[in-house]
């Protein structure tokens, strides 16, 4: 009978809206969690199969959730350096266990980028999931595509970075007069590409004192020495300002020419590369320090003018030893650490995971999804290549919830269930004129 057909629809109307009316609650109750993705109620009718084509059979309806998984929230800026956010497609790697393999754990992926360290270094979100990315070698670049690691800060504790470059930037005195009254001993080493002023037998035309750091973060004293044996000519050395600091003859670990053109810019420089081998009381490595006098035909360092000798910068690319500052993440994905001597470190590169169909991930607690046969495989793509989205640094993606909009559903839903209320009301009236009749 039609009648109980009728009650049933009602009553399938009453569990439709009642599953979309828990949406709408966990939408609205969502509205500040962090990137949180909207679940939407669709609908679809329940046919009752009928033998013949004038009769009728209520079937009803039902409803199914789709999480907004696609559709993007509004980027907002943080405070935090450690905060990201992806505009665009894509979701940061995260993991249920903290191992460096991240073997034991369960792989998982979320756009909730509010990561902060644990009380070991690991950056976690704060439903304590641990973000994974590809870890770096001291040359910043990527050890294996194929393995990800829990993102750990505390690895680093201090950085020194030893000096390999010097540039220099002077004027020297076209006016000056040449050095002429070399002993015979001295024009041997002039030959050889040295006037030995490092042992004090020739005394510089301009001399000048500059700081260099080791690979253990100590500054080491170097004396540049020039000397003007021709036109257009200087004799150059570099030495150690203290002998004893470096173990070569006279402390002198550079020599070399530079030589102008009549215009004053630098025609040539033969001053090789500095191998500078420490004494063994300092226990640092060796170093190889490249000076830099400017580029040939350029008056971007060294110049011969006739203007008085004067210097004006000396630069070099070490420093200290530096404490950890703090962490950042900057818009290519790299995990930076900064430290108190003004050095960064890259220390590892944030992947992007792409699905072929993001809207049929698994949703977990935590805002984390997982991967179904739906999705499809993952694929980890740098940000901002490969259908990866951009990383929008110190900001977080805001839920995709729009109240207004959960609002006018919840009228909807909320007339909609009362309607199917009345259907089930009005077929027991029925029902009862009917159990009238027998009476």
């Amino acid at each position: 009978m039609s009648l109980f057909g009728s009650l049933f629809s009602g009553v399938s109307g009453l569990a439709a809206q009642s599953k979309s009316m828990g949406m709408i609650s966990d939408n609205i109750a969502n509205v500040n969690t962090t990137a949180y993705k909207g679940t939407a109620a669709h609908f679809s009718s329940l046919v009752t199969g009928s033998q013949s084509p004038t009769s009728y059979s209520p079937g009803g309806v039902r409803s199914f959730s789709q999480q907004e998984v696609t559709r993007q929230g509004l980027i907002q800026a943080s405070d935090s350096a450690t905060d990201a956010a992806i505009s665009g497609g894509g979701f940061f790697v995260v993991n249920s266990e903290p191992l460096a393999d991240s073997i034991a754990g369960e792989q998982l992926y979320t756009r909730a980028g509010a990561f902060s360290p644990d009380f070991l270094g690991n950056l976690v979100t704060p439903s304590g999931y641990y973000l994974q990315g590809w870890a770096l070698d001291a040359n910043e670049e990527v050890i294996d595509v194929n393995t990800l690691e829990t993102v750990n800060i505390a690895i680093v504790n201090g950085l020194a970075t030893a000096t390999t470059n010097v540039e220099v930037g002077a004027n020297l005195d076209a006016d000056q007069v040449e050095y002429a009254n070399v002993p015979p001993y001295d024009v041997t080493l002039a030959a050889a590409g040295s006037v030995n002023m490092a042992s004090g037998g020739v005394e510089p035309h301009f001399s000048r004192k500059i700081q260099v750091w080791d690979s253990l973060g100590r500054p080491q004293n170097l004396t540049m020495g020039f000397l003007k044996t021709a036109p257009n000519v200087w004799e150059v050395e570099v030495y150690a300002t203290d002998p004893a600091d470096v173990i070569a003859p006279d402390g002198l670990v550079a020599s070399g020419q530079v030589s102008f053109d009549g215009s004053g810019t630098p025609l040539a420089n033969t001053v090789a590369p500095a191998n500078i081998t420490w004494s063994v009381a300092s226990g640092a490595d060796p170093s190889n320090i490249t000076f830099d006098f400017g580029t040939v035909g350029e008056v971007d360092g060294l110049t011969q003018f006739a203007s008085p000798t004067n210097v004006a910068f000396v630069l070099q690319n070490g420093a200290e030893v530096g404490e950890l500052n703090g962490v950042s993440i900057n818009e290519d994905g790299y995990v930076v650490a900064a430290f108190t001597n003004g050095e960064e470190r890259r220390l590892y590169r944030l992947p992007i995971a792409t699905f072929a169909n993001p809207a049929a991930l698994d949703p977990r607690s935590g805002n984390v999804f997982s991967q179904t046969d739906a999705s499809g495989e993952f694929n980890l793509r740098i940000a901002g290549s490969g259908g990866a989205g951009r990383l929008a640094t110190s900001a977080l993606e805001a839920a995709n919830v729009d109240l207004a909009d959960e609002f006018t559903k919840m009228i909807v839903t909320q007339r909609a269930y009362s309607a199917s209320a009345r259907v089930i009301t009005t077929t027991n009236d029925m029902l009862d004129e009917l159990i009238q009749i027998s009476r």
